[in-house]
């Protein structure tokens, strides 16, 4: 969740939705997304909308969440004013910042709050991020009893100088345990991997990959370095102090993770996520790039429900003013245009396994298919079948595939 919020029109005090989000709502799923925005440290690359102690200006953890629960409270009256259906939530993610950084009980009361709510569909999908030195056994436990099905382990990598340059605090000897202690639990374990940090080598990628296939996960995500502005590393690059990621290393890399990841028996679903099989997708960030409604709580959190985006004040002191005052917390909004909807999921379903429908294309689009064919970014195959998926090659230069399947 990048710290910057985008400009758009302000929102509405008391959340209210306008009647069109109740359209087709019925074939959409919805899930909740509740931000966590505390770290113990800010690693040097995040641009996340996270706080350290001493950057919370009177804002309290300890207060967090009771102050959740009240927004899940707003947004139950919300929907219900909006007359959308009652829909029950096949999906809960607790994202961060680092949410086991909170007392496990507090997790606990803010799930429990959401099924109270809304209800759990059957074999709901419930995840929360974690980093490897914030939880032991007896925590992972808890998170199982409370009810959550899988956790996600921010691993990075399995190299110590390229953790020392992202600034992640954990050992890498303790991933094994933490996974150990999560399956023990009964819980499904994902590992988000980064490449293409500043004097990473590709014997060093070779290396996390190994470590992070040791531990058979069920799903691991692999994403490239991304130098965001105004983050430390940013600083640190513009000072000379470190160097510039090198972006066909970054490819290579890539290459490399999805290589191996086949031979292990993982596929890819989305461009930076590979699971075990179709039992162990990402529903919750899957049902984002299919443009299902979602409900954010929290600081920064953004939510989409039938083609209203919404995105909340950023910092928790701000995010307790207004939840004290029985107010919405969005800070703006935007309703999406059909136009504006084809668009996205043009962008959104390009980068899944599943593909794009042909039939969301314009005709200058449909002729584009044909130019990507023969650069070998598009299948064949199934572009014949009605669908645009991206090869290999395609994957690792999907933003170029957008720009030309929009280019009008």
């Amino acid at each position: 969740m990048p710290s910057a919020l985008p400009l758009a029109d302000p929102a509405p005090l008391d959340g209210r939705l306008p009647g069109s989000v109740v359209s087709g709502a019925g074939a959409r799923n919805f899930g909740v997304y509740v931000h966590v925005p505390f770290c113990r440290v800010r690693c040097g690359y995040c641009d996340f909308n996270t706080y350290t102690a001493d950057e919370l200006r009177g804002a309290k953890r300890t207060d967090y969440a009771g102050q959740a629960i009240a927004e899940v409270a707003m947004a139950r009256r919300v929907l219900e004013q909006a007359g959308l259906p009652s829909r029950v939530v096949d999906t809960v993610f607790f994202g961060g910042g680092t949410p086991t950084m909170l007392p496990v009980t507090d997790l606990a009361d803010m799930l429990a709050a959401v099924v109270g709510t809304w209800g759990l569909a059957e074999g709901a999908e419930v995840t929360t991020e974690a980093n490897p030195d914030s939880v032991d056994a007896a925590y992972l436990q808890s998170l199982a009893d409370a009810g959550f099905t899988r956790v996600s382990f921010g691993m990075q990598s399995a190299v110590p100088h390229v953790l020392a340059t992202l600034e992640r605090t954990h050992d890498p000897e303790r991933i094994p345990l933490v996974v150990d202690w999560a399956r023990a639990a009964g819980l499904q374990v994902s590992l988000d991997l980064i490449y293409g940090t500043p004097g990473e080598s590709l014997d060093d990628w070779h290396a996390s990959l190994e470590q992070a296939l040791a531990q058979e996960p069920d799903h691991l995500s692999a994403y490239s370095l991304i130098v965001e502005d105004g983050t430390k590393l940013a600083r640190q690059i513009r000072r000379g102090e470190v160097a510039v990621p090198d972006e066909d290393l970054q490819a290579d890399m890539y290459e490399l993770a999805d290589g191996m990841l086949d031979v292990a028996g993982y596929r890819w679903y989305e461009v930076s996520n590979w699971s075990r099989s179709e039992e162990f997708v990402s529903r919750h960030n899957l049902a984002y790039w299919q443009g299902h409604d979602w409900w954010g709580v929290g600081p920064g959190a953004h939510s989409h429900v039938g083609g209203v985006r919404w995105w909340n004040v950023k910092h928790p002191a701000a995010y307790a003013e207004r939840i004290l005052a029985g107010q919405s917390p969005a800070a703006g909004r935007e309703t999406l245009d059909d136009e504006t909807r084809r668009v996205e999921r043009v962008l959104l379903h390009t980068r899944i396994r599943a593909g794009l429908d042909v039939a969301e294309l314009t005709p200058s689009g449909r002729t584009a298919v044909a130019g990507l064919i023969g650069d070998g970014l598009v299948d064949g195959v199934s572009a014949l079948g009605g669908t645009v998926e991206l090869t290999l090659r395609g994957r690792l230069l999907a933003d170029a595939v957008v720009r030309r399947l929009l280019d009008e």
